[in-house]
């Protein structure tokens, strides 16, 4: 099969980016390809459905400024195709003296970038969440929920009605470039394509490097394990209620979010995962733990972090710990009021000094590009990364007929015979 352009990976990016690549070029051949039997199974199946408002990022980054606008397309193409969601907002509380300094930094950087942020007193926020237990907070009202799995499912639809092409149980397998074309092996078929774009979330630094690409960072899988109110409990919480991050820690810390179903999770606890796919505690595979294991990077962080590390882990195999950290927040949560929710894998990319690769890592290469790094808020700005991917493919058809011999614009790949 040859196509114009193939996207690796049918998650929210991927499909993002095939929906805005034919936006910009109606009636290009473009072909997604899945390895899963449906979309969306992974990261963007697996996420507490927030559209985060953007108040967390370095101001000036690429993370920032596609979060903030991508809140309001997100909520607009919901609106537009009627998507359930909700614009419920959240606050982040301080519940410690040493919390405070960090809490006017946030408020800060929400200003910077453009947010609509509001410091609040205790009885503010007693006013929106009765149950909270704090100091003071912050209130971001933008803040909203909705099934991403949904959103994918209209812009799968949305590719289709453009003419292109989505292949489930499509592996690619194996990738090398021949005459100027990418060919990508799959179970079925081999796949020509002329452009090649990587949306593989936990494999994308493996597939960028089969395509022969240099990424630095290298994509370390976290687990983020949640708990659920049992439904006589929902009532605890309203919206979303976030404690105040550590700077020093790149994860959020547990929060309570209300689900677009009207459940409420609690967590995540972020562990290190034993399997890139790790979603369960059981889950275990040699080559994907060797390959973390071996990274310098992973011990350059572990190193730096290790004390926090090990109160996730506490907090992974003892209910009670978990519960104590959910009480700082709300002190009515009981042990009993919890029971265990499906878990997800955040694909974090790591530098070898230990660094996290803190904004979005979209790499461009001859004839491709890689998104390295998109964990939270990539589904949240997910619309916008399409845009800015799709504002970097080349007039495919064009190019394709300079540069590929026997290829006519008129006919397709094959000139046909006189």
């Amino acid at each position: 099969m040859k196509v114009d352009c193939a996207i690796i990976g049918g998650g929210i990016l991927g499909l993002s980016v095939g929906m805005a690549v034919l936006r910009r070029q109606p009636g290009l051949r473009l072909l997604v390809l899945e390895k899963e039997s449906d979309l969306a199974t992974h990261q963007s199946g697996r996420n507490s459905g927030v559209i985060h408002a953007g108040i967390y990022y370095k101001p000036g980054s690429l993370k920032a400024r596609l979060a903030c606008e991508g809140n309001r397309s997100m909520v607009a193409f919901c609106e537009q195709h009627g998507i359930a969601h909700e614009v419920c907002g959240k606050v982040i509380v301080a519940t410690e003296e040493q919390e405070l300094p960090v809490l006017d930094n946030l408020y800060g950087r929400g200003l910077e970038n453009g947010l609509d942020v509001f410091q609040v007193d205790r009885e503010q926020i007693k006013e929106v969440e009765p149950h909270v237990r704090c100091l003071r907070g912050l209130r971001i009202p933008a803040t909203g929920i909705v099934s991403y799995r949904r959103v994918c499912e209209k812009f799968a639809e949305l590719i289709g009605e453009s003419g292109g092409t989505i292949r489930t149980e499509a592996q690619v397998l194996g990738i090398r470039r021949h005459r100027g074309v990418y060919l990508l092996e799959t179970p079925n078929a081999e796949i020509e394509a002329k452009f090649l774009i990587n949306c593989g979330g936990l494999h994308s630094d493996r597939i960028a490097r089969r395509a022969g690409v240099n990424v630095a960072a290298r994509i370390v899988p976290f687990r983020g394990e949640y708990y659920e109110l049992v439904p006589g409990k929902r009532h605890l919480v309203n919206a979303l209620i976030y404690p105040v991050p550590d700077p020093a820690f790149p994860f959020l810390g547990v929060h309570f979010t209300r689900m677009i179903d009207g459940s409420v999770h609690a967590g995540p606890n972020a562990v290190l995962a034993f399997e890139r796919e790790g979603y369960r505690k059981s889950d275990f595979r040699f080559g994907d733990l060797c390959e973390t294991l071996t990274y310098r990077g992973f011990w350059n962080v572990a190193r730096r972090h290790y004390k926090k590390g090990l109160k996730e882990i506490w907090r992974s195999v003892n209910k009670r710990a978990f519960v104590k950290s959910l009480q700082r927040l709300i002190p009515a949560i009981a042990e009993s009021d919890l029971i265990e929710a499906p878990s997800g894998v955040r694909a974090q990319a790591l530098l070898p000094d230990g660094n996290l690769v803190d904004d979005f890592l979209i790499q461009r290469d001859t004839n491709s590009i890689h998104i390295c790094n998109a964990p939270s808020p990539a589904a949240t700005a997910s619309l916008e990364i399409g845009k800015v991917v799709a504002n970097e493919v080349p007039k495919l058809r064009s190019a394709v007929m300079e540069s590929v011999p026997g290829f006519d614009p008129l006919f397709g790949w094959e000139q046909p015979e006189c």
